[in-house]
């Protein structure tokens, strides 16, 4: 059976974001294939899309590797990323569906249990889940794309420590999902910015990120599924 090269190429992002892969380190399309168990031709196909998502760069005489992002892109992803997801809750008041909304409340009730209990870990992954589906919701294939590759490349160059008080940040994500609700996209809009100005604080640059030069002088493949299942909430 041929496995497809997106199934490559998310395992290799994955790997890419986890560290397995280190930055700069030489992506070799052999070694990769025997490590994902798959033939030369899918892997070639994920790295030309790595490529041109900013995962991986051609070098001269070196290849495919895996691209060092310097501080400065580091800072640019971020902001991206805070306009972009309010824009995303807007368009989700303006096109959700009932099944959004139900994995969206669920989230948010399991998000408020755990984080009355403490259990960071698990909100960890619900407010990912919770990102995710508010992005479906937008119903926009291309804002959808950019926000799933903005949150994978923020995993790659930042350490994000949990809010103080995660009580209040799933109390906010409730607000948003109010706003969805009632269709009310200026609203969504406006509590998602600052939700995500609020989230933007929490995020530390992973020290393996390059420097931004100073100017010169003058003169065995897993598949991981990010689409939402609107049948149930499994953020």
């Amino acid at each position: 059976m041929r496995i497809p090269a997106q199934s490559v190429c998310t395992a290799i992002r994955d790997d890419i974001v986890s560290g397995v892969h280190e930055r700069g380190s030489r992506l070799t399309e052999e070694p990769l294939a025997r490590r994902y168990g798959v033939s030369r031709v899918p892997v070639r196909e994920a790295l030309r899309t790595l490529e041109a998502e900013g995962f991986v760069v051609t070098r001269r005489h070196a290849g495919a590797c895996v691209a060092e992002p310097t501080e400065r892109d580091a800072a640019d992803l971020l902001e991206a990323r805070m306009l972009l997801e309010p824009l995303g809750a807007a368009r989700a008041a303006q096109r959700r569906t009932e099944a959004h909304l139900k994995v969206l409340r669920g989230l948010v009730r399991l998000g408020q249990e755990r984080a009355r209990r403490g259990e960071g870990e698990d909100l960890r992954s619900l407010g990912g889940w919770f990102h995710e589906t508010l992005a479906q919701a937008s119903g926009s294939p291309g804002l959808i794309a950019l926000l799933t590759q903005l949150r994978h490349k923020t995993a790659w160059m930042y350490t994000v420590e949990q809010p103080a008080r995660p009580v209040d940040s799933w109390a906010e994500h409730g607000a948003i999902v109010d706003a969805v609700t009632r269709g009310d996209a200026q609203r969504a809009r406006a509590l998602a910015a600052q939700h995500a100005e609020r989230a933007a604080a929490a995020h530390r640059p992973r020290r393996s990120a390059r420097r931004t030069p100073p100017p010169p002088r003058a003169s065995a493949v897993r598949t991981s599924q990010h689409g939402v299942n609107t049948a149930g909430a499994r953020h």
